[in-house]
């Protein structure tokens, strides 16, 4: 996934965004299988200046008018028409060989995390909440920059929380200044809940509009605010949400150590997997999506 065009990709990878994440954000939860949390990365290394770039274009070009547009143009979901199967394969052309923690493929990384969250019991939406929730990823086979892609989420149309990663970056965004989308609350209420609240654009909001009609409540909040670590690790944004969010809050940072500690060098054996997946699969979801 590397390129000379660094307006599109500023990483070397697309992992490198979810590497810094264990920088940043270490967890003491005990996902971690093959080694230990603080074995993921060498957190006294300088920051990569790959990722700084990534945020500063992400900071920039994340504006209200950029995600409307999106929006409206990739919900008509009218890209591709696919098995789930057949999904995971077309997201495996994301294969990336300098991933420094794993050089599984996507699929494989999905089962590793639903995996670790079947083996500690959960239940099965939950495991294919697991499974699914980097689909959104094939945004980029769409031809869609890194920055529009991955990268911790955030509220547009309000102002911009200095909880949020590199926050000076936004300095330079046009709705920075904007009266109407610079305020505290810009054009939401207090306590409108989240559900009212347009996020920045990216996998996590994509696969949540595919999955929405097909996971329970928990399930569908996990898929869309998994990188929304302002507010499910930093406590921003509060102002926003309303008791159902707060609720529903406990979920999410359930979710996050699954998909940030489930990486393991050893690949899942599928042969041995398949059955249960191919039901699990069949049982929730229809036999095709569009995406």
């Amino acid at each position: 996934m590397s390129t000379t065009n660094a307006k599109n990709t500023p990483l070397a990878s697309l992992d490198e965004w979810e590497d810094d994440l264990l920088r940043r954000y270490p967890d003491p939860e005990t996902i971690a299988t093959s080694k230990g949390t603080d074995e993921y990365r060498n957190y006294e290394d300088p920051q990569r200046e790959t990722v700084k770039e990534f945020y500063r274009l992400n900071h920039t070009f994340q504006t209200h008018d950029f995600v409307m547009k999106k929006r409206a143009d990739f919900l008509k979901f009218n890209r591709k028409e696919m098995t789930v199967w057949d999904a995971f394969d077309f997201l495996n052309q994301l294969v990336d060989d300098s991933d420094p923690d794993t050089d599984l493929d996507q699929f494989q990384h999905l089962l590793q995390t639903s995996e670790a969250i079947r083996r500690d019991g959960h239940p099965d939406w939950m495991v294919l909440t697991g499974l699914m929730h980097d689909m959104g990823k094939v945004l980029c086979l769409f031809g869609e920059p890194q920055w529009a892609v991955v990268g911790d989420t955030f509220p547009i149309g309000c102002a911009y929380s200095d909880k949020i990663v590199y926050p000076e970056f936004f300095k330079e965004n046009p709705d920075y200044d904007n009266p109407r989308y610079s305020t505290k609350l810009g054009i939401y209420e207090a306590g409108c809940g989240l559900r009212n609240v347009t996020m920045s654009w990216g996998h996590d909001e994509y696969i949540y509009q595919i999955m929405k009609d097909h996971l329970p409540e928990e399930g569908l909040y996990m898929l869309r605010y998994h990188s929304f670590y302002a507010w499910h690790r930093e406590g921003a944004y509060e102002y926003l949400t309303d008791d159902h969010d707060k609720k529903m809050l406990k979920w999410v940072k359930m979710f996050n150590p699954y998909d940030l500690y489930s990486k393991n060098p050893e690949p899942p054996d599928w042969e041995k997997l398949q059955p249960y997946y191919e039901t699990l699969v069949k049982s929730h979801l229809p036999s095709t999506l569009k995406f």
